[in-house]
């Protein structure tokens, strides 16, 4: 396989980026034949000249007229791969974000050309959305990362490859190009990213640590909840959930830690064993008999928290271009703190 000399472009030049890959016997016996899109993306992903590029962005940049065998434009994307054709990729410069750029505060914990790692405070909304199109995590980073993100999907905008709840604070990472997506969204399918949670639940669990499995899927009358489902209902998730505080029998500090990665997965399986979170306003409600005989501020403490009390407190993975080892810890948020301050009084 060789590339075209224009490839890569640096970030910032207007000129498209050209891609060649060429189907050799050499290229078809490390990646057999196949549709030409996910040829291509196998091909793309296996170098290092070149940044890869999803198979949706492949067919789409197909679709559009972008990709050429042999000077002729390939027009359908489950085309079969044509042994010793020369394949001519044309990939747009990123287009401006659509998101409004905010110059909005943020905790940066780390970053560099590919990534960014962001200590998200509760509130925030990650992505914007019908009703909520500002002050979000991704109108504030297009702000702060300006001309560094070299596109994702064809757009210069984060790459969002995972999320964690408005009201819920803690770690985050967001990819700036097209190939940190790529390989974080592939880390995260498979598994490879540690990621754990600080959870103030109400009660004591039992036993004190142990695995939660359970299918997510959408509550069944209520459309805004998520509930543990039948098999074959839901997505596979599990949860895996160690004690390290309890308050009496009001509440319980755990450590979660997530295999999967489901939509509210925390909030649900805690609910699910009959332990909610405290705050949470969706899964946590009608709790108020634990709260038979305590102390006048530790009711308080308990009841009036704003918000559901989780933290993302650790987040490690392999980083996407270099491979190092990446780790990263956030000390509880000053709401969290306080309530477990006031939670002594428990016992």
């Amino acid at each position: 396989m060789n590339s075209d000399p224009q490839c890569p472009v640096p970030t910032g030049i207007t000129a498209p980026t050209v891609v060649v890959v060429e189907a050799t016997a050499e290229a078809l016996a490390a990646h057999p034949g196949d549709r030409i899109d996910r040829w291509l993306t196998r091909c793309l992903d296996a170098r290092d000249d070149c940044p890869p590029l999803s198979r949706n962005r492949l067919k789409s940049l197909i679709l559009d007229g972008q990709v050429q065998a042999d000077g002729a434009t390939i027009s359908d994307p489950s085309d079969p791969v044509k042994p010793g054709a020369r394949y001519r990729i044309e990939v747009p410069p990123a287009a401006p974000a659509e998101p409004e750029a905010q110059d909005l505060p943020l905790s940066v914990v780390y970053e560099d050309d590919a990534l960014i790692v962001i200590d998200k405070p509760a509130g925030m909304t990650v992505h914007p959305a019908p009703g909520a199109p500002k002050d979000t995590l991704v109108n504030a980073l297009i702000a702060h990362c300006g001309d560094s993100l070299s596109g994702i999907g064809g757009v210069k905008r984060p790459g969002i490859v995972h999320r964690i709840d408005k009201d819920t604070s803690g770690l985050l990472v967001v990819a700036k190009t097209d190939a940190a997506h790529h390989a974080l969204a592939r880390l995260f399918a498979e598994h490879e990213i540690e990621r754990a949670y600080r959870a103030v639940c109400w009660g004591v669990p039992v036993p004190p640590a142990g695995r939660i499995e359970g299918a997510i899927g959408r509550h069944p009358r209520d459309r805004i909840r998520m509930a543990v489902r039948p098999e074959g209902s839901g997505k596979p998730a599990v949860t895996h959930y160690r004690t390290l505080r309890r308050f009496g029998e009001a509440a319980s500090l755990l450590e979660c830690r997530l295999e999967t990665g489901r939509t509210h997965q925390i909030r649900v399986h805690l609910t699910h064993i009959g332990h909610p979170l405290v705050g949470d306003p969706v899964y946590g409600r009608g709790r108020t008999a634990r709260l038979a005989g305590l102390p006048d501020a530790v009711r308080d403490k308990l009841r009036g928290f704003p918000r559901q009390a989780l933290h993302a407190a650790v987040l490690g993975f392999a980083h996407p271009v270099s491979g190092e080892a990446l780790r990263f810890e956030s000390p509880l948020p000053a709401d969290i703190a306080a309530l477990l301050a006031g939670l002594e009084g428990a016992g």
